[in-house]
């Protein structure tokens, strides 16, 4: 900020720079939208390799195409996509959970599919005021990480009220709490009553245990001052004792060895090793101990029910925009740039092209680029020509289309199965971005299928050519190179058309240009329009672009010939300040891919000597 001087002396001034660096966005973020068996439901959820896909959606599902395609998206050199889960009629596992003379509340799992049938559900009782507040333990499938909640309420007045306290932050489940329930639901496992203070002798004090369903039970001798050392005291030394005893009685009882004894306040609560298994104590001794006339449960109840639902409907890719579902889940994500739709290929021609239009057009909003699968139908070179004509319905500079489908190897099912190639082909593209840039055309003999073993149709150099010109980009396989990517057009790339964005690098590089000009003039917005600003904005704008023509991205041999940044009194008139409007008029000279290479010859006449 500027200094007052008061005093001889020297004074220091920190100026701001008139640099405000751009810097290029991302260009090669995918995004798949489609069915998968499990998963956040509708919630864009970003991965960065297929160990999270695993992780997060399961990994491989025989019925979901998807799945198949993000792991040959990472296969094939991709670094980050963004999956989308839609499900057609799939419904969540959950348990209720009794109480008094009925259920009080029911936990269900917070993603639809059969995977919450692995989840497990297990009450304990609060210590403070086991008859109106509750904890519970949430077990995760596989063993994952859990979750535990304590002080829970079923007054909806409680600041503790469990769908408040659960619903917002659980990742497991969601619980739904009866109108009229009160109270707390039944514990788990075998709790007794309250004991007083002191704590009953114990010295001497025997009972049978047993597990519900068995054929037999087991003597206890709970406390025996010669070998179990000092009388326990306390509650807790009470739990750690009666746990010890149950874990030898019975070596072989996987409910009894691995039994867990928990001191709740004043209470105990037995919890059983095996799911399922309920402990019981018995005889007068254990009426003593409180530990007869309490609940009898299971350790944990499981979650039923559930279902993963079928494929989505073109209803359900297209989703709305207003809600933000289907499709349009995306809207919000900042850094996207590919999107992959590979299970709409498998329906019908007509809800396709549905699908296949609201996808371009959210494309062109969010400056993506839509990478379109062949549709089932197209098993041969004239399948595929036939079929163009209902492509024609979304041509555009935004879409680029591939052809035919890929065969690779199936794991789940241990033999070759044939797949949508956009997730491979996405994959090709990010690791072209990677190693080139956005402006090399992601095609050639470097754009190798890596996992490819065939393609469904084979195409010849003259079927290639019968292709090519309609802005159909062919996959090939070439001796010793194998699969590769052999086309690199929009699908406003046809000849006919004769677009100046008939080549998908030249598209992308624009897009990626767009994007960084539109973050990185924010600053711009409110300042006062004139030359000062306009100066700024050359230096700024032509500095970012400089960088691009440094790194390759542009025709000619020095900046002026590949590029120009003009912002002025020519761009912006009088009228234009009036109105608030500064405009930046950019150009640019793009590479466009050697797409045809032509080779002459000509034999040279021996000179005669005489």
């Amino acid at each position: 900020m500027p200094v007052t001087p008061t005093y001889p002396g020297v004074y220091i001034e920190e100026l701001t720079s008139a640099v405000r660096t751009i810097t290029a966005v991302s260009t090669s973020v995918t995004a798949f939208v489609g069915f998968t068996p499990r998963g956040p439901l509708g919630e864009p959820v970003t991965l960065t390799s297929f160990a999270d896909y695993e992780r997060r959606f399961g990994g491989l599902s025989a019925d979901s195409v998807l799945s198949y395609g993000v792991q040959q998206f990472f296969l094939n050199g991709g670094s980050t996509a963004i999956v989308v889960r839609l499900v057609s009629g799939g419904s969540p596992a959950g348990v209720p959970l009794p109480g008094g003379d009925g259920t009080l509340l029911t936990v269900s799992a917070k993603e639809p599919g059969l995977f919450g049938r692995g989840i497990q559900v297990s009450v304990d009782p609060d210590a403070a005021s086991p008859d109106d507040t509750f904890g519970l333990r949430i077990s995760a499938p596989g063993g994952g990480p859990g979750e535990t909640f304590t002080a829970l309420s079923l007054d909806r007045d409680s600041p503790r009220f469990a769908e408040k306290v659960i619903n917002p932050s659980s990742a497991l489940v969601t619980v739904a709490v009866e109108e009229e329930a009160t109270g707390a639901p039944a514990p788990s496992g075998t709790v007794s009553d309250a004991f007083g203070d002191p704590l009953p002798d114990v010295t001497g004090k025997t009972f049978k245990v047993s597990v519900q369903g068995g054929d037999r039970d087991w003597d206890i001798d709970l406390f025996n001052p010669e070998t179990d050392g000092a009388r326990p005291a306390r509650v807790s030394e009470l739990a750690l004792l009666l746990e010890r005893k149950l874990r030898r009685v019975a070596p072989r009882s996987a409910a009894l060895s691995g039994a867990r004894v928990n001191a709740v306040g004043q209470r105990l609560q037995v919890l059983a090793g095996e799911p399922g298994a309920v402990i019981r104590f018995t005889g007068p001794d254990a009426s003593d101990l409180k530990l007869e006339g309490g609940a009898v449960n299971p350790p944990a109840s499981p979650m039923t029910g559930g279902s993963d639902g079928t494929p989505p409907t073109a209803a359900d890719f297209i989703g709305s925009p207003d809600a933000k579902t289907g499709i349009y889940a995306l809207l919000d994500v900042d850094d996207v740039n590919l999107l992959c739709l590979p299970e709409v290929a498998d329906l019908d021609v007509d809800s396709m092209i549905g699908v296949l239009s609201q996808a371009e057009s959210l494309c062109q909003a969010k400056r993506m680029v839509l990478i379109m699968d062949p549709p089932k139908g197209w098993t041969s070179l004239d399948a595929a020509r036939a079929g163009l004509a209902d492509i024609d319905a979304v041509r555009s500079s935004y879409a680029a289309l591939y052809f035919p489908r890929i065969q690779m190897f199936d794991p789940l099912a241990a033999q070759l199965r044939e797949f949508p190639p956009s997730g491979a082909v996405a994959g090709v593209l990010a690791a072209t971005d990677t190693a080139r840039g956005v402006w090399k055309a992601p095609a050639g003999t470097g754009a190798a299928l890596a996992g490819v073993r065939a393609l469904s149709t084979p195409l010849t150099d003259p079927e290639n050519g019968l292709l090519n010109p309609l802005a159909v980009n062919c996959l090939r396989v070439f001796p010793i190179i194998g699969p590769v990517v052999w086309g690199a057009r929009t699908l406003d790339g046809a000849d006919a058309e004769a677009s100046q964005w008939k080549y998908l690098p030249v598209r992308r590089l624009a897009l990626m240009i767009e994007e960084s000009l539109y973050r990185g003039t924010k600053w711009v917005v409110f300042e006062p329009n004139d030359e000062n600003l306009w100066a700024q904005i050359r230096l700024n704008v032509g500095a970012f672009m400089r960088t691009l023509f440094n790194q390759g991205a542009f025709q000619g041999t020095s900046a002026r010939e590949a590029f120009f940044v003009k912002c002025d009194k020519d761009t912006t008139t009088q009228d234009d300040i009036n109105r608030g409007v500064v405009n930046i008029l950019v150009g640019f000279a793009p590479l466009k891919p050697a797409e045809f290479v032509i080779v002459k010859l000509e034999q040279m006449a021996g000179q005669i000597e005489v």
